[in-house]
């Protein structure tokens, strides 16, 4: 924290949402937007030269995703804090972003006064967990239970969302720029994963648990 106040990165690749929250964190006095990345290797180079308290990072960033990048912040600075701000639901990345060291997750339809809230409190060491997250993450002490999306790494996961609404495995190959074998090697461990046969089974579950 400087004299002034908190120093917030904004790490997303469009340019009206980083500009709608920093309109929203106008309302803090204390916090300042000094620094603005709409890549992840912008956000690292960033925070190689300047100093912030904490980085507001999406998801769906070009290239690297943005739970990629949060663990690469938190190899980089340890003592930078690291909010995820998507557009995914709680269902889908909150508690994986917890487990990967975020200091909290947040949806954009947030109002700003929670997100006033989430920044102040990661500044403080502490995390910004939402009321129905917290019920969630009550049920899951022991852990991910089997046959649970938590089981899946961050590809596999992003692998059984395109299978969920229908794309080819030709097609998610050349999305993920990965080998057609690749692919099928992942769909093979989030079928055993998920405890499902079929990709309409799969597609089944990813529509019970709100992953679409």
């Amino acid at each position: 924290m400087t004299p002034r106040g908190l120093d917030v990165l904004l790490v997303d690749d469009h340019a009206v949402v980083r500009s709608g929250v920093r309109l929203m964190l106008g309302d803090a006095p204390d916090i300042h937007v000094t620094g603005e990345a709409a890549s992840a290797s912008q956000a690292i180079s960033l925070v190689e030269k300047q100093h912030f308290d904490v980085a507001l990072v999406d998801i769906a960033l070009p290239g690297r995703n943005g739970l990629d990048l949060l663990q690469a912040l938190r190899r980089q600075n340890p003592g930078m804090a690291v909010l995820i701000l998507s557009t995914y639901s709680e269902e889908i990345y909150a508690i994986r972003a917890l487990r990967l060291g975020a200091a909290g997750y947040l949806t954009k339809d947030s109002a700003g006064a929670t997100l006033i809230e989430a920044i102040r409190k990661a500044a403080n060491g502490l995390r910004y967990v939402s009321p129905g997250l917290t019920e969630r993450l009550a049920g899951m002490l022991t852990g991910a239970p089997s046959g649970s999306h938590e089981n899946l790494s961050n590809r596999e996961l992003e692998v059984l969302k395109m299978i969920a609404v229908g794309k080819s495995l030709v097609d998610i190959a050349q999305l993920m720029h990965l080998s057609p074998k690749t692919v099928t090697t992942y769909r093979t461990r989030i079928l055993e994963k998920i405890g499902v046969r079929t990709n309409v089974e799969l597609a089944r579950y990813a529509a019970e648990n709100g992953l679409l």
